[in-house]
């Protein structure tokens, strides 16, 4: 089913169900991009007393935008979404301190490395009302099998 952006619903893209899934559609896609959205809940799990969402909130909003592209470039090559663990960021940078609720955000993601290993960085860019709201450069592992991956590393440890 796709959503009226004509991209497929996001909970088709993404393992993330109920409170934890923090895109509400797809708006843009090509092979190295991805533009998404998310209304602020002033409800949510994340709410701060005065029903916003803390700045930092914007590292999963990023993350999950970039679980959205790497699914659609899976889908657009003809196989299935493939699992990946976010190694994290050099920097994050919040240009305020939270967001209000019912505000409209727009997430930008741009993939700017993907190696044959699994390796791959985003250039991310978070928007409120046309305004940039934060940045970063996320990386991510993406490995080639993921069951035999998380077998791996949790029997190491």
């Amino acid at each position: 089913m796709n959503s009226p952006h004509g991209f497929p619903e996001i909970e088709t893209l993404l393992p993330h169900r109920g409170t934890m899934l923090l895109l509400d559609r797809v708006t843009a896609f090509a092979n190295e991009t991805l533009s998404a959205e998310y209304q602020v809940r002033g409800d949510a799990w994340y709410a701060d007393p005065d029903a916003r969402m803390p700045a930092w909130i914007g590292l999963e909003l990023m993350a999950q935008a970039m679980a959205a592209h790497a699914s659609l470039s899976a889908k657009a090559n003809g196989g299935p979404p493939q699992p990946g663990v976010l190694l994290g960021s050099r920097q994050y940078q919040a240009f305020c301190e939270a967001f209000e609720a019912n505000t409209l955000l727009k997430v930008d993601v741009q993939q700017i490395l993907a190696l044959a290993d699994g390796n791959r960085a985003y250039d991310c860019a978070l928007w409120q009302d046309a305004e940039l709201a934060a940045k970063a450069v996320l990386k991510v592992f993406q490995p080639p099998d993921f069951s035999a991956f998380m077998h791996q590393h949790s029997s190491s440890s």
